[in-house]
């Protein structure tokens, strides 16, 4: 049985709703300031939110359109920030000259469960459901 495009759809909103509300509570309730990094990342995640409810409410294809960007461009930015946590690349080479290091860990569960790799399992999670929804259009548009 395949899977319905509104419950890919309403799967991608509950996985960015999460995360924007993550962030928020990491920023708002905890007090943790956000990086030039996380503020990067909360910029293509949160409209993601949006994008993804009208999508559900009007079943619209232009959903993988509109968020396939911000994802990508989300996913790549998660993805450097996690290369710097983990030592791969050098603080030298970041965009965080003032304010918060991007380099500061605020939490680490488990040994490595920081907030940038919690933003990377998200985007990384939208990346695979846009891609099972992009080729499940482009197998319906086929028949």
């Amino acid at each position: 049985e395949r899977v319905p495009f509104w419950l890919l759809v309403f799967a991608m909103w509950i996985v960015a709703t999460v995360a924007t509300l993550g962030s928020l509570f990491f920023s708002e309730v905890m007090e943790f300031i956000p990086c030039n990094l996380c503020w990067y990342q909360r910029i293509f995640m949160y409209p993601l939110t949006i994008i993804f409810l009208v999508g559900l409410s009007d079943m619209s294809r232009s959903v993988i359109k509109y968020s396939f960007p911000l994802v990508i461009l989300g996913w790549g930015v998660s993805f450097y920030h996690n290369l710097l946590h983990f030592g791969m690349i050098s603080e030298s080479v970041t965009p965080c000259a003032y304010g918060v290091p991007c380099a500061t860990k605020y939490i680490e569960w488990f040994g490595f469960v920081t907030i940038p790799f919690l933003s990377f399992v998200a985007f990384s999670i939208l990346l695979l459901l846009t891609l099972i929804l992009k080729g499940k259009l482009k197998n319906e548009t086929r028949l």
